[in-house]
């Protein structure tokens, strides 16, 4: 299989995309960030009021987190813009979770005169305030307390409803602000899972191209581009980040803020959530897993799965040859209950394709595969390294470390595509009528 590509150094794109300079790679179109301010100091502490009031989002401000992100920075945030501004505290008690419930709470919390809300902590707390302003239809801002997550600068925002896991559109943050010292403080399992979810920029965009070159969809290099520097130094010093190294703390808050900005940019979760989230988003939806763990630590272990599985399919030189979907809604309906079925036959059934749509699907393989893994393999990174990466980290590599049964994961790897419509290598694999289990657990 060919070595991973490797761009040639350019400009901080960081830079470019704040000051509307980045030049998107395929149309050499300008593109900037939809942010209105983005730092990221070794410390901000005592530059909070002057960070917020640069916005001029006006006097009325709810600061929002949860009983830990009020310790780890949340109480700190409050004091300082209380000399400045009239805030309302609103915590959301311990491990709130992002769900309609919890959003309808917030949204009836908040004070009739807000003028903006501040969210201070990682994705629970971001994605809950996104939704929250976007309701009031005034700005937010985030202080984040962990680099866990590559939410903080997009304009999606996860949220449970019904049972399932949705991507929803909301607005990108108006101040997104990075204090490294805190970063740098915050539990090792919240810096595992920041990285956890980094590495999985490979496996989801050979996901998004085997979807562009087998079925057209849309597809963009500049969510990727733009990564590469940064995740070449995580990958390659992956202790020196847990040791509390400011600088690579640094390369890991670019590599999530970059990432965010590259889903913003393409309009939706596409470059950075494919198969990999759909195996943890399946098992949260339905509650499989048997003690807690952080969203990014989950799809450090998907990312493997889904690398080991696009390593078996790509290493093969003769096309996989596709068959009809025998998805139905009676199937889903049968596995996942009549209300969650229904939502994820609504998904799913996009990718159910008839036999016509099949036999051209299997002549565009038979013509184009060489070129076609030929192109994805060069954009990825072995899963033995991805590997030596998490395991360099002391993050989890194996479902049972995350407290998922074998029979649990197995379940994912065959269900989790039918949740969402987004045609991955879970699609194409299944639809082959491949061992997915075998290809994606072989070492």
């Amino acid at each position: 299989m060919p070595a991973p590509e490797r761009r040639a150094p350019r400009a901080d794109p960081l830079a470019e995309l704040l000051a509307g300079d980045y030049r998107d790679p395929q149309t050499g179109e300008p593109l900037r960030a939809p942010v209105r301010s983005l730092v990221i100091e070794d410390d901000l502490r005592d530059r909070e009021v002057e960070l917020v009031a640069a916005l001029e989002l006006g006097t009325h401000l709810a600061v929002v987190g949860d009983d830990d992100t009020f310790a780890a920075l949340g109480d700190r945030v409050a004091a300082a813009l209380s000399s400045r501004f009239s805030v309302q505290r609103i915590s959301l008690g311990r491990r709130p979770h992002a769900d309609a419930v919890t959003l309808a709470k917030l949204c009836q919390t908040l004070a009739p005169r807000t003028d903006a809300v501040v969210a201070v902590g990682s994705g629970t707390i971001n994605d809950l305030c996104k939704l929250a302003a976007k309701a009031r239809s005034c700005p937010q801002l985030v202080f984040a307390t962990a680099p866990s997550m590559n939410g903080y600068t997009s304009v999606s925002a996860s949220i449970t409803e019904d049972g399932l896991k949705r991507s929803m559109r909301a607005n990108t943050p108006v101040g997104v602000f990075f204090d490294l010292s805190v970063l740098a403080a915050a539990p090792p399992r919240l810096l595992r899972a920041g990285l956890g979810d980094s590495l999985c920029r490979s496996t989801a965009q050979a996901d998004w191209l085997l979807a562009h070159l087998l079925l057209d969809q849309p597809y963009r290099e500049a969510p990727f581009a733009m990564l590469a520097a940064d995740e070449a130094l995580l990958c390659a010093e992956p202790q020196a980040l847990m040791a509390g190294d400011i600088a690579m703390m640094r390369s890991l808050a670019r590599t999530l803020a970059l990432s965010g900005f590259g889903m913003t940019i393409c309009g939706g979760s596409y470059p950075a959530s494919q198969g990999e989230h759909l195996l943890g988003h399946y098992v949260d939806m339905l509650g499989l897993a048997t003690k807690h763990s952080f969203h990014g630590e989950q799809i450090g272990v998907a990312t493997l799965a889904m690398a080991r599985l696009q390593q078996s399919l790509l290493a093969e030189e003769s096309p996989p040859r596709l068959a009809p979907s025998g998805l139905s809604y009676e199937r889903l309906a049968a596995h996942f209950g009549a209300a969650l079925g229904k939502s994820c036959w609504e998904e799913a059934r996009a990718k159910c394709f008839d036999a016509p749509r099949t036999d051209q699907l299997n002549e565009r393989l038979h013509a184009r595969w060489p070129a076609m893994r030929q192109r994805i393999a060069a954009v990825t990174r072995p899963a033995e390294e991805l590997l030596s990466t998490l395991r360099a980290a002391g993050a989890a590599t194996t479902p049972g470390q995350l407290g998922w049964s074998q029979g649990t994961f197995a379940a994912a790897l065959v269900h989790a595509r039918e949740i969402r419509n987004r045609y991955t290598f879970l699609d194409l694999a299944a639809d082959a009528s491949l061992d997915v289990v075998a290809l994606a657990t072989s070492a």
